[in-house]
Protein backbone atom coordinates (compact mmCIF):
# COMPACT_ATOMS: atom_id res chain seq x y z
CA UNK A 1 0.00 0.00 0.00
CA UNK A 2 1.47 3.42 -0.51
CA UNK A 3 2.64 5.27 2.26
CA UNK A 4 0.99 8.45 1.95
CA UNK A 5 -2.54 6.43 1.93
CA UNK A 6 -1.62 4.47 5.21
CA UNK A 7 -1.02 7.26 6.87
CA UNK A 8 -4.08 8.91 5.96
CA UNK A 9 -5.78 5.98 6.65
CA UNK A 10 -4.13 5.31 10.18
CA UNK A 11 -4.83 9.25 11.44
CA UNK A 12 -8.59 8.34 10.67
CA UNK A 13 -8.85 6.17 13.28
CA UNK A 14 -6.88 8.10 15.63
CA UNK A 15 -8.85 9.46 18.62
CA UNK A 16 -7.60 12.63 20.37
CA UNK A 17 -8.29 12.65 23.99
CA UNK A 18 -8.02 16.20 25.60
CA UNK A 19 -6.38 16.24 29.36
CA UNK A 20 -5.15 12.76 29.34
CA UNK A 21 -3.30 11.77 31.17
CA UNK A 22 -2.98 15.11 32.10
CA UNK A 23 -4.03 18.38 31.68
CA UNK A 24 -2.58 20.51 28.86
CA UNK A 25 -1.67 16.74 26.88
CA UNK A 26 -3.74 15.53 23.99
CA UNK A 27 -3.07 12.19 23.93
CA UNK A 28 -3.38 9.77 20.55
CA UNK A 29 -5.69 7.11 21.33
CA UNK A 30 -4.62 4.12 18.67
CA UNK A 31 -7.15 1.92 20.25
CA UNK A 32 -10.15 2.73 17.75
CA UNK A 33 -7.48 0.79 15.30
CA UNK A 34 -7.20 -1.90 17.32
CA UNK A 35 -10.80 -2.84 16.84
CA UNK A 36 -10.22 -2.94 12.79
CA UNK A 37 -8.03 -5.92 11.64
CA UNK A 38 -7.53 -4.80 8.11
CA UNK A 39 -5.77 -1.90 9.00
CA UNK A 40 -3.71 -4.28 12.19
CA UNK A 41 -2.71 -6.13 9.20
CA UNK A 42 -1.47 -3.13 7.17
CA UNK A 43 0.25 -1.88 9.95
CA UNK A 44 1.81 -5.11 10.28
CA UNK A 45 2.30 -6.15 6.53
CA UNK A 46 4.15 -1.90 6.27
CA UNK A 47 6.80 -2.79 9.11
CA UNK A 48 7.45 -6.25 7.61
CA UNK A 49 7.80 -5.11 4.29
CA UNK A 50 10.56 -2.15 5.46
CA UNK A 51 12.61 -4.36 7.62
CA UNK A 52 12.40 -7.87 5.81
CA UNK A 53 16.38 -7.36 4.65
CA UNK A 54 17.51 -6.24 7.99
CA UNK A 55 19.14 -9.02 9.83
CA UNK A 56 16.99 -9.04 13.42
CA UNK A 57 17.21 -11.30 16.12
CA UNK A 58 14.44 -10.43 17.94
CA UNK A 59 11.46 -7.79 18.27
CA UNK A 60 11.32 -6.16 21.68
CA UNK A 61 7.93 -4.31 22.29
CA UNK A 62 8.09 -1.65 24.56
CA UNK A 63 5.31 -1.98 27.63
CA UNK A 64 1.90 -2.10 26.61
CA UNK A 65 1.02 -0.56 23.00
CA UNK A 66 4.06 -2.16 21.76
CA UNK A 67 3.13 -5.33 22.18
CA UNK A 68 0.33 -4.76 20.42
CA UNK A 69 2.22 -4.47 17.34
CA UNK A 70 5.41 -6.07 18.12
CA UNK A 71 3.80 -9.59 18.32
CA UNK A 72 1.50 -9.48 15.22
CA UNK A 73 5.32 -8.67 13.36
CA UNK A 74 7.23 -11.03 15.42
CA UNK A 75 4.74 -13.58 14.07
CA UNK A 76 4.67 -12.31 10.62
CA UNK A 77 8.48 -12.27 10.79
CA UNK A 78 9.12 -15.23 12.42
CA UNK A 79 11.63 -13.85 15.02
CA UNK A 80 11.40 -14.00 18.57
CA UNK A 81 9.41 -11.52 20.70
CA UNK A 82 10.52 -9.87 23.71
CA UNK A 83 8.70 -7.82 26.42
CA UNK A 84 10.03 -4.66 27.94
CA UNK A 85 8.25 -4.06 30.54
CA UNK A 86 7.67 -0.95 33.49
CA UNK A 87 9.71 -1.71 36.81
CA UNK A 88 8.76 -4.81 38.60
CA UNK A 89 6.43 -6.36 36.38
CA UNK A 90 8.78 -8.94 35.04
CA UNK A 91 9.28 -11.55 37.43
CA UNK A 92 12.88 -12.63 36.72
CA UNK A 93 16.75 -10.84 36.93
CA UNK A 94 16.19 -7.56 35.04
CA UNK A 95 18.39 -4.75 33.10
CA UNK A 96 16.64 -1.64 33.22
CA UNK A 97 16.81 2.10 32.30
CA UNK A 98 15.02 5.21 33.19
CA UNK A 99 13.48 7.90 31.50
CA UNK A 100 11.58 10.94 31.48
CA UNK A 101 8.02 11.00 29.23
CA UNK A 102 6.31 14.24 28.77
CA UNK A 103 4.28 14.02 31.17
CA UNK A 104 6.47 12.18 34.44
CA UNK A 105 9.20 9.83 34.39
CA UNK A 106 9.47 6.12 34.76
CA UNK A 107 11.91 3.09 34.11
CA UNK A 108 11.57 0.43 32.08
CA UNK A 109 13.01 -3.23 32.62
CA UNK A 110 14.05 -6.05 30.29
CA UNK A 111 14.44 -10.34 31.33
CA UNK A 112 19.02 -10.34 31.32
CA UNK A 113 18.20 -13.96 29.57
CA UNK A 114 16.06 -12.49 27.06
CA UNK A 115 18.51 -11.48 24.71
CA UNK A 116 22.04 -13.44 23.25
CA UNK A 117 25.11 -11.36 23.07
CA UNK A 118 25.44 -9.68 19.53
CA UNK A 119 21.76 -10.27 18.29
CA UNK A 120 19.87 -7.39 16.33
CA UNK A 121 16.76 -6.17 17.95
CA UNK A 122 13.94 -3.96 16.28
CA UNK A 123 12.32 -2.11 19.10
CA UNK A 124 8.85 -1.56 18.59
CA UNK A 125 6.26 0.70 19.95
CA UNK A 126 2.95 2.62 19.10
CA UNK A 127 4.06 6.08 19.79
CA UNK A 128 7.50 8.33 19.18
CA UNK A 129 6.79 11.38 21.60
CA UNK A 130 10.52 12.43 23.01
CA UNK A 131 12.40 9.72 22.21
CA UNK A 132 12.64 9.33 26.29
CA UNK A 133 11.39 5.34 25.49
CA UNK A 134 13.41 4.84 23.08
CA UNK A 135 16.75 6.14 24.56
CA UNK A 136 16.09 3.54 27.59
CA UNK A 137 14.97 0.66 25.38
CA UNK A 138 18.43 0.65 23.27
CA UNK A 139 20.14 1.12 26.78
CA UNK A 140 18.85 -1.91 27.94
CA UNK A 141 20.01 -3.95 24.48
CA UNK A 142 23.42 -2.43 24.57
CA UNK A 143 23.90 -3.70 28.55
CA UNK A 144 22.99 -6.97 27.02
CA UNK A 145 25.87 -6.41 24.55
CA UNK A 146 23.30 -6.35 21.62
CA UNK A 147 22.29 -3.99 18.88
CA UNK A 148 19.29 -1.83 18.54
CA UNK A 149 19.34 -1.52 14.71
CA UNK A 150 15.88 -0.10 14.14
CA UNK A 151 12.86 1.05 15.95
CA UNK A 152 9.02 1.23 14.55
CA UNK A 153 6.12 3.29 15.46
CA UNK A 154 2.73 3.49 14.27
CA UNK A 155 2.50 7.19 14.85
CA UNK A 156 4.96 9.89 15.62
CA UNK A 157 4.44 13.16 17.25
CA UNK A 158 7.19 15.02 15.59
CA UNK A 159 6.27 18.42 16.98
CA UNK A 160 7.90 16.91 20.34
CA UNK A 161 11.74 16.04 18.77
CA UNK A 162 11.76 12.80 19.30
CA UNK A 163 14.15 11.31 16.36
CA UNK A 164 16.31 14.69 18.11
CA UNK A 165 16.01 13.54 21.29
CA UNK A 166 17.58 9.49 20.17
CA UNK A 167 21.32 9.79 21.56
CA UNK A 168 22.06 6.54 18.91
CA UNK A 169 22.02 7.56 15.52
CA UNK A 170 22.66 4.65 14.24
CA UNK A 171 19.08 3.68 15.27
CA UNK A 172 16.83 3.44 11.95
CA UNK A 173 13.44 5.23 13.11
CA UNK A 174 11.08 4.63 10.90
CA UNK A 175 6.96 5.65 11.75
CA UNK A 176 3.89 5.17 10.04
CA UNK A 177 2.21 8.75 10.74
CA UNK A 178 3.53 11.46 11.42
CA UNK A 179 1.86 14.34 13.34
CA UNK A 180 3.58 17.82 12.77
Amino acid sequence: MNAAILENKIKSYVKDVPDFPNKGIIFKDITPILKTIPLVDEITDAFASRYELFKIDKIAGIEARGFLFGMPLSVKMKVPFIPIRKKGKLPCDTVRSSYNLEYGATTVEMHKDALNENENVLIVDDVLATGGTVNASVDIIKQLKCRAVAAAFVLELSFLNGIENIKDKSVDIFSLAKYR
